[in-house]
């Protein structure tokens, strides 16, 4: 059985993959549709041409991540894409968010992301591919999105490093890092901070990410920026001081 498997896949990002991937993957048996809201996304299954197999799984919770591997194990299929899109952010200062709260962000944004990449790498057939979640706030540290921002961190070094391990496999790997995107995201993402100013000025829409990542996931690119703005944002990245960045960036918030 040839699948696809998209975690994240009740909305924002992860839906957009979706439905991209069944309009681009015509020779696959299912689509594994994985997110806690099995309402959802039982209602952009019946939108689909693929056959869609709802997975309805909490994977912060590592027992429901286990029911995961059972499921791969028991089902054995050959996986042709793994798109990894489950994960939220919190906004706010670090000492005055709750401590659970942002544990939680570690766990299902990088905790998660590896423990289900582990499991799927098995069943990866040759030339598949795997497009993991990261964020062009994965460029540099960010303050009031201080645990959001390292978990992206982690999330593309870490895609990264797996793209040369898997080099043999004939597996590929893609960090997608996108800029601020027109999602539910922002709704959970400022229960106790706001998104700065200027970053809404570079918002895009989930489908031109989706697009411009199955683009450089099928020319084989391990990192995938979307949009001229934050190509740009990840040079600068690379040759001001970080600590220059922040500066600029807190002076530009409190303006």
């Amino acid at each position: 059985m040839k699948i696809v498997m998209v975690t994240g896949a009740s909305s924002g990002i992860g839906a957009e993959f979706v439905r991209q991937l069944d309009q681009s993957f015509s020779r696959i048996d299912e689509i594994w549709m994985i997110a806690r809201n099995a309402k959802k996304m039982e209602e952009i299954a019946a939108t689909l041409q693929n056959k869609a197999r709802i997975i309805g799984l909490d994977l912060e919770k590592k027992e429901q991540r286990k029911e995961l591997e059972i499921l791969l194990e028991t089902e054995s299929p050959e996986i042709c894409m793994l798109v990894n899109c489950a994960g939220f952010g919190l906004m706010g200062d670090f000492e005055q968010l709750d401590i659970e709260e942002q544990l939680n962000m570690v766990e299902l944004n990088c905790k998660a992301l590896t423990a289900v990449t582990y499991m799927a790498i098995p069943y990866m057939v040759r030339n598949g591919r795997m497009i993991q979640l990261a964020s062009a706030a994965a460029f540099v540290p960010q303050a009031h999105f201080t645990v959001y921002a390292a978990t992206k961190s982690y999330v593309l070094s870490f895609s990264r490093a797996l793209q040369e391990e898997l080099i043999p496999k004939e597996i590929f790997v893609t960090a997608v890092c996108p800029g601020p995107v027109d999602t539910p995201f922002f709704d959970r993402a400022e229960t106790n901070g706001h998104t700065l100013a200027l970053k809404k000025h570079f918002t895009v829409s989930p489908e031109q990410v989706v697009r411009d990542a199955l683009i450089a996931s099928k020319r084989r690119k391990t990192v995938a920026v979307c949009s001229f703005p934050m190509k740009l944002f990840r040079i600068l990245c690379k040759v001001v001081p970080h600590s220059w960045i922040l500066e600029i960036v807190e002076n530009y918030d409190k303006g």
